[in-house]
């Protein structure tokens, strides 16, 4: 089992550990609820340095990085960043990325804990054109800095202009006292805040920083149980969960960072699910009794019949409604459709809803 650089500090607070993706990470510290609306309301840090990070550098860079991207990277100004997944072979997804453009020639790729390995395999595998790889992810810590203060929150822990950086953008600047720390405005809540990647060694003191600079706005450590259920109340995929090796990229609502502009792995079959559909599609719905579907629960119609799979659920806290992803047949995602949801005896009903779910 990993630890990151400030598994000590998460113990001291009285985080509870529990394993994930091969790290002893926190699940929660003063509870799920008062976590999550801490994020929605006001401030709260995630340490999230489990993430990998793959470093892809020189002339060929940008060529290894459109191969394995189903997004466009050409379309990238450096301190810019996209959402991206990589595809496979087999028309599903090796794992959802998000690509940051840091220099002319050189590209940050951000991939989920528990696929670094298999995520470096399959991007050595494609790089014929000789591009510089490196895997920084034993030696970089991320913060996620999360809410709707968190601009006012860590002005003051830098020169830079944090109003002025908007979605999806980064700068490379001082913070906390620390220079060269990439300051991105990308997050998994759907309320605002920035990530923040730094080397392992400095991390210990960005975190002490930022918590004497948010101490006035309530700022609290969260942890991955709020995590969740803040990704979930806005739709986003939770990889292995909602997406995985087997999933269509076009069943699970991601064409839109699917771009045809250029050669990629598998796009002629991708190309041909865009053109001919796909037999099912991750839907949305909430509950319409009180009830908490959970994945793994069996989705029927109103006859009984099987429909698919809940793939993530939770008891939304901002909503106080059972909510849900899982994936039915194309003429059940229609939003109003309904749906049932096996929960233990009950055939307990919902309505297939657009996303987000959480409304600001």
């Amino acid at each position: 089992m990993k630890n990151t650089a400030l598994t000590s500090i998460h113990e001291s607070l009285g985080a509870k550990m529990v394993p994930f993706a091969g790290f002893n990470m926190p699940v929660q510290y003063a509870g799920v609820n008062v976590e999550h609306a801490t994020v929605r309301e006001s401030v709260g840090v995630f340490d999230v340095s489990h993430m990998g990070e793959f470093l892809i550098s020189g002339p060929e860079a940008i060529n290894l990085v459109q191969r394995v991207s189903s997004n466009d990277a050409s379309t990238l100004t450096i301190g810019r960043a996209q959402y991206a997944y990589l595809p496979n072979e087999t028309g599903g997804i090796v794992d959802d990325m998000i690509v940051y453009k840091i220099k002319e020639d050189q590209f940050l790729l951000v991939v989920n804990a528990s696929n670094i390995d298999k995520d470096w395999e399959h991007i050595t595998s494609q790089n014929t054109m000789g591009a510089d790889m490196k895997n920084l992810s034993d030696d970089y810590s991320l913060l996620a800095i999360q809410g709707p203060k968190a601009v006012e929150a860590m002005q003051s822990l830098t020169p830079v202009d944090l109003g002025a950086i908007k979605f999806y953008h980064f700068e490379v600047g001082e913070f906390a006292g620390i220079e060269h720390v990439i300051i991105s405005a990308t997050g998994y809540t759907g309320s605002g805040g920035f990530e923040i990647y730094c080397k392992n060694t400095e991390v210990a003191q960005i975190w002490k920083r930022v918590f004497e600079a948010g101490a006035s706005y309530n700022i609290k450590p969260i942890g991955l149980a709020a995590r969740d259920t803040l990704r979930l109340e806005m739709g986003y995929c939770l990889y292995g969960n909602d997406i995985d090796d087997t999933t269509s990229p076009f069943e699970a609502g991601l064409g839109w960072v699917t771009k045809f502009t250029k050669d990629f792995v598998n796009h002629e079959q991708l190309q041909s699910q865009k053109e001919f559909g796909v037999n099912r599609k991750l839907v949305a719905f909430e509950m319409d009794e009180r009830a908490v579907p959970r994945g793994g629960y069996e989705i029927k119609d109103s006859n009984q019949q099987d429909l698919g799979m809940v793939t993530s659920g939770t008891m939304s806290p901002s909503m106080n409604k059972g909510i849900g992803m899982g994936y039915v047949p194309p003429i059940f995602s229609a939003p109003g459709s309904k749906i049932y949801v096996q929960i233990r005896k009950n055939l307990v009903p919902a309505t297939v809803v657009k996303l987000p779910f959480y409304k600001k």
